[in-house]
């Protein structure tokens, strides 16, 4: 039964722009930093995969950064899961993806900031970065605010602005429209947030650094934005009827004392990763942990299970590859039928070698950097029974490295979808006849089955991310497999 709450909701806000690199980061993290400030529980949201923004969000509001990303678990769970995040706070702000009606390519607007906006029945804020722009700024916010009737576009903050007459022009353009200019920034190129071949740096690698970054945002936007109206807007969302996500998928029966011990990798080295798989594990029956494999160099005691996500191991290779203890200790685990999810990273991590820096070496398999970024949304079907799916099962997910592998014998992929050919490098080729070969995509490209990853006893690593919210199953099947392993030990 929906509670008024439930049915109301928390006041929310969402920042968008008309593109990627206009500012929203910026505008995003500073209004959370801001609105903390004037001592409000905020609840940071990310619409999209990405996991760098959160740790940044959650340094501004002191509580986890959540992603909000149809694709990946079905647009009937966007709303409960927000709930679920935004559980007692006194305001959220989701900071969008891309441009605003920037979706899955070929989804139309599926899974894009407008679609999450819709959801939500949240108000859209647009930044937009006024760098050579005068009156045809006018234009462009029209074109966003009339182009869907079911986004409630509510202001504008203008970025980049460089002079008093340049404001002057801008907010003349714009007054016809009725589209108040909550806030405007000037050219702040002072403030770092340092970049890499996949986007920000991530919180974890530069801390110190990240904290300061993040009071200084919260400054400027307090001193450039009117955050009393951004307060009016969130408080103006439309109800919304959902309850809260609930991460609970059952015990499998163990008791307190036989609870599988799991340990989720983290560190500088290991910072992908969605705030829900823990609860999801911990809900399943595990006893959770954490562990840094740059610098602890024994697992923890009791550990049956291990959850390696993504992150830049290939920045970090000579220091994982030094920490020969811990990977032996992998090693062993895995070769006594420890369950262990590997997601990108974590599929490195596991190889026989990293840009020839010796890795764990528990799968057939060697990788390197290239100069290829792989990246998108894709639906694989669970190519092998493994400790997360059945054979045939249908999970969503994303890929996003600049890293091939190399596979040798022995062992099964873990996902197959259809790419165009030829398949993109990746885990072991496999399965696909004539009928399949003869497929073509919507723009007439033969379509190929790629099949990737691996799948090697209680092991499964793949350069798919995954969220688990979307495929609850995952987290009981993985808990289960942990706590076979921790029978058997």
């Amino acid at each position: 039964m929906l509670t008024d709450a439930a049915v109301a909701g928390p006041p929310r806000v969402v920042i968008a722009a008309p593109a990627s690199g206009q500012g929203k980061t910026t505008v995003a993290t500073g209004l959370m930093a801001a609105l903390t400030a004037r001592g409000l529980r905020v609840s940071p949201h990310k619409v999209g995969p990405d996991y760098i923004d959160p740790g940044y969000h959650a340094l501004a509001c002191g509580r986890r950064g959540r992603n909000l990303d149809p694709f990946l678990v079905g647009e009937e769970r966007i709303a409960p899961l927000f709930a679920h995040g935004a559980h007692a706070a006194d305001i959220a702000v989701v900071e969008g993806v891309m441009g605003l009606y920037d979706g899955a390519a070929g989804r139309a607007d599926f899974a894009s900031t407008a679609h999450v906006a819709r959801l939500l029945r949240a108000p859209v804020v647009l930044v937009v970065d006024a760098r050579s722009q005068g009156r045809s700024i006018a234009a462009l916010v029209h074109g966003f605010a009339t182009f869907d009737p079911g986004v409630d576009l509510a202001g504008v903050v203008l970025n980049r602005v460089g002079t008093e007459r340049h404001e002057e022009i801008l907010r003349d353009a714009l007054a016809p429209l009725g589209i108040p200019v909550l806030g405007v920034l000037g050219r702040h190129d002072t403030i770092a947030k340092p970049s890499r071949h996949l986007g920000l740096v991530p919180v974890a690698e530069r801390r110190t650094e990240a904290v300061a970054t993040v009071a200084e945002l919260g400054e400027l936007v307090r001193t450039s934005v009117d955050l009393d109206a951004i307060e009016r807007i969130a408080r103006a969302a439309g109800p919304l009827r959902t309850d809260a996500w609930e991460p609970a998928c059952g015990t499998a029966g163990f008791g307190d004392s036989a609870r599988p011990r799991i340990a989720v990798a983290g560190g500088a080295a290991f910072t992908f990763g969605y705030a829900e798989t823990p609860e999801l594990l911990r809900a399943a029956g595990a006893d959770v942990c954490t562990f840094d494999p740059l610098r602890d160099e024994r697992l923890p005691d009791g550990v049956c299970g291990l959850v390696i996500g993504g992150g830049f191991p290939e920045v970090y290779a000579a220091e994982l590859s030094a920490n020969q203890p811990l990977r032996t200790a992998v090693a062993d685990l895995a070769s006594h039928g420890g369950a262990i999810a590997a997601e990108c990273a974590g599929l490195l991590y596991l190889a026989r070698s990293l840009d020839g820096a010796p890795m764990c070496g528990v799968l057939p398999a060697d990788a390197r950097m290239t100069e290829r970024l792989t990246l998108g949304y894709r639906e694989a079907v669970a190519a092998s029974d493994s400790v997360l799916a059945a054979e045939g099962a249908v999970v969503r997910g994303h890929e996003f490295h600049r890293t091939a592998v190399t596979p040798g014998a022995g062992a099964q992929a873990a996902w197959q979808w259809d790419a165009p050919a030829p398949a993109q490098a990746g885990g072991p080729r496999g399965r696909g006849g004539a009928a399949a070969e003869s497929r073509r995509t919507p723009l007439g490209e033969p379509v190929a089955p790629r099949r990737e990853g691996f799948v090697v006893g209680r092991v499964h690593a793949s350069y798919l991310h995954t969220h688990w919210a979307g495929n609850p199953d995952a987290a009981r099947r993985f808990v289960a497999a942990a706590g076979r392993a921790a029978t058997r030990a």
